[in-house]
């Protein structure tokens, strides 16, 4: 009995996993700019750094052209933030589009720690690939 309650916990954590990984971002961070791929161009052409909080596997594949990589789980933290944006600068969050958590988070995060200056790009990777433009 032991052995199928622990199976049956081990399925529910399992599909409670997939549940939140496939659940759609938010439109809005509180403290944060949404931008659309149009703006995140615009964005770009004025030397706004990106920041890719994808995987690093994710990141090797293929990015947005010159973004830098902070892996959200990994990497993410305010003196490695700081080490590629000071807090007064601009910066664009992107992950894997509208159903990746990691930018919204990534992008509450940046503001908590002081920045003023946070752009979400909820589409992210997909939006701007499928736009056409620059990727690495």
């Amino acid at each position: 009995m032991k052995v199928r309650s622990l199976f049956m916990l081990f399925v529910f954590v399992l599909m409670a996993e997939g549940v939140w990984a496939k659940s759609p971002a938010p439109t809005q961070v509180d403290g944060a700019t949404t931008v659309s791929t149009k703006r995140a161009k615009i964005l770009m052409n004025q030397g706004v750094i990106f920041i890719d909080v994808r995987r690093v596997t994710d990141f090797q594949t293929s990015r947005i052209q010159w973004a830098e990589h902070l892996d959200l789980k990994l990497d993410l933290t305010e003196e490695s933030l700081l080490s590629v944006v000071k807090k007064n600068q601009p910066v664009v969050f992107y992950c894997n589009g509208d159903m990746c958590q990691r930018s919204a988070i990534a992008s509450k995060k940046a503001v908590a720690w002081g920045w003023t200056k946070v752009f979400y790009y909820r589409g992210g990777f997909p939006d701007w690939k499928n736009a056409g433009l620059p990727l690495e």
